[in-house]
């Protein structure tokens, strides 16, 4: 027997069939929705789409959102891992035309390079809570 898949108008399966369509976004946990929130605005220029006291919503120039949920007791992760503290789970991966470029304004807006650089054409950063992301120039 073999299963045909039909595509939707969008290019995606029917959602009926229990397979989600699409991954929606990210949600980082951090002490403060808000101010996590910011920085990414900042660093990203992308638009809120919602903004309530414990919960934000970025989305970015397609579908593309993340979101920033307050949590009271969060831990930001290390990098790289240790076995005393929190490990990181996930990291952002944000591609980049000018690595130089993207540097100087991933810092300017408040971006911490980490010590522990391990590729030399990829820059690792922590955000304002801790969470890490790469910035990369795909060549």
């Amino acid at each position: 027997m073999t299963e045909t898949v039909t595509q939707t108008e969008g290019g995606g399966t029917p959602h009926g069939d229990g397979v989600p369509r699409a991954l929606a976004g990210v949600v980082l946990d951090a002490p403060d929705a808000r101010a996590l929130a910011d920085f990414y605005r900042r660093l990203l220029g992308w638009e809120t789409v919602a903004d309530e006291p414990d919960w934000v919503s970025l989305k970015g120039p397609d579908t593309t959102k993340i979101s920033f949920q307050t949590e009271p007791e969060y831990r930001p992760p290390s990098w790289p891992s240790d076995g005393g503290h929190q490990q990181m789970m996930l990291h952002l991966d944000f591609e980049v035309d000018d690595l130089e470029a993207a540097h100087r304004h991933a810092v300017a807006v408040g971006a911490r390079l980490a010590d522990f650089q391990p590729q030399p054409d990829v820059r690792v950063y922590t955000d304002p809570a801790g969470h890490p992301f790469c910035l990369f120039v795909n060549e």
